[in-house]
């Protein structure tokens, strides 16, 4: 074989004006570059898992029971997303991402786990022994279920981190969206249950407080309603720690997900196979073990939002002191009262409409503070140039409306801050400022291309 000849550079190339090749894309490339195509084929996914587990219910329920069940089971859900918009008000996720997880959880993730765990039970009946089918059904809800399910919830956190990684930063955002996610699948089971249950009492005929609906209302919604968030928080918990993790710790951004993932299979699995210990088993398992897990989550995710509200304290001062930011910002912005307290005053000076700009503001600087911490603790997004020049746009323009009221708020709530506290070091320039922004200038770009 000739080996070819080297490349020599044609004598009279081609004009400059002569237009460029354009290689030839297959459709399906075309199609995914195309964000609206992505999201018409997700929703349309997730509504076609909504369908057929609504008919696979109603098949087992029937049309009254799935009405009852359907009634009682949502009654906890505002409470529940109420709880987690609550831990999540630093930097409220978009709700497109929390209504993907709750759809997720309440259509994806059950009609997986209902078909898997159903074959999985006739799986373990058929290859038992008839006289031992109830340990059958007890081993399928202890060790399948629990592995089928979780992985099923995963599945949302692990998408939401992967494609909405600008709003996934850490403890809470992998928590909120976990929980949101095991909300809706609950959901749907709860409805499941109280339709079966109320199906059944409708054919042996009993009723009232005795009933077996009352029963699994009481168990279900009353008294666990916490249980799938618990169980799928964890799998967020991992995922939180992993989003703040620098990226050379490859392995450990890899590893504590699944391990994470697997003590929510774990702590599932102690849940279901608890049900069928003998006596107050169960009450036992619930009191010594998952209200102190629960409690213990809690108060991690209580403290990791108060840890973002330091991370406001500490890297927002850098745009204060190149002239972003008038001074009494850091501290209002860092305070869930003064917050308060500025979208009040703008609302009664300037209507709805001042307060939402006063709220738009607050989300930005939020996410800029975010957007630096990142570079701090080595894990820039490969856009901060972009998206920080973006987010200080967005101030600029807002900034008329929100600053004097975060200015009042400020002196309304003394915030506890240091004065004069260094400003750590990122390691990243804050863009075009060589000196503060004169009075009356406006955003744009400077020399070199830098925003200013």
């Amino acid at each position: 074989m000739h080996e070819p000849p080297p490349y020599q550079q044609p004598q009279h190339p081609l004009p400059p004006t002569f237009g460029h090749y354009k290689p030839r894309r297959a459709l399906w490339d075309t199609l995914w570059d195309n964000k609206a195509v992505r999201v018409g084929g997700l929703v349309l996914l997730l509504a076609l898992c909504g369908l057929i587990i609504l008919a696979l219910v109603r098949e087992q329920t029937g049309t009254e029971g799935f009405l009852v069940g359907l009634g009682l089971a949502v009654l906890p859900v505002p409470l529940l997303i109420a709880a987690f918009r609550w831990m999540d008000r630093v930097e409220p996720k978009p709700w497109r991402n929390l209504a993907f997880a709750f759809a997720w959880g309440s259509c994806a993730a059950t009609l997986v786990s209902l078909l898997a765990n159903g074959y999985a039970t006739k799986w373990l009946l058929t290859t038992v022994d008839v006289a031992q089918g109830a340990d059958a059904s007890t081993w399928g809800a202890t060790f399948v279920a629990p592995v089928v399910e979780e992985s099923g919830k995963a599945a949302a956190v692990l998408l939401l981190y992967l494609f909405r990684r600008r709003d996934f930063n850490g403890i809470v955002d992998g928590v909120v969206i976990a929980g949101i996610t095991a909300t809706g699948f609950a959901f749907t089971e709860n409805i499941l249950y109280l339709g079966n249950a109320f199906a059944s009492d409708q054919s042996f005929g009993y009723s009232g407080l005795r009933s077996t609906t009352a029963a699994t209302f009481f168990v279900r919604v009353l008294m666990s309603p916490f249980a799938h968030p618990l169980f799928t928080s964890m799998t967020g918990l991992g995922f939180g720690i992993a989003a703040a993790l620098p990226q050379r710790r490859r392995v450990l951004r890899v590893l504590i997900p699944v391990l994470a993932l697997l003590t929510a299979m774990l702590l599932h699995g102690v849940w279901n196979g608890s049900a069928s210990l003998p006596g107050a088993g169960f009450l036992v398992v619930y009191a010594l073990f998952m209200v102190p897990v629960f409690g213990v989550l809690t108060w991690l995710t209580i403290w990791s939002r108060q840890n973002e509200l330091r991370t406001l304290r500490a890297h927002l001062p850098a745009y204060q002191a190149a002239g972003w930011l008038t001074p009494p910002e850091p501290l209002a912005l860092s305070s869930m009262r003064a917050r308060g307290i500025a979208r009040d005053l703008a609302r009664r000076t300037g209507g709805p409409a001042a307060a939402r700009t006063v709220a738009e503001y607050i989300s930005f600087a939020t996410s800029l503070a975010f957007l630096r911490h990142r570079a701090y603790r080595g894990t820039p997004a490969p856009d901060f140039t972009a998206r920080e020049q973006e987010l200080l746009h967005h101030l600029w323009h807002r900034k008329s409306v929100a600053q004097p009221a975060l200015a009042q708020a400020t002196a309304a709530v003394p915030v506890p801050f240091a004065a004069g506290a260094p400003i750590p070091p990122t390691g990243v320039p804050v863009r075009g400022w060589g000196a503060p922004v004169p009075p009356g200038a406006g955003p744009g770009y400077g020399p070199a291309g830098q925003y200013r």
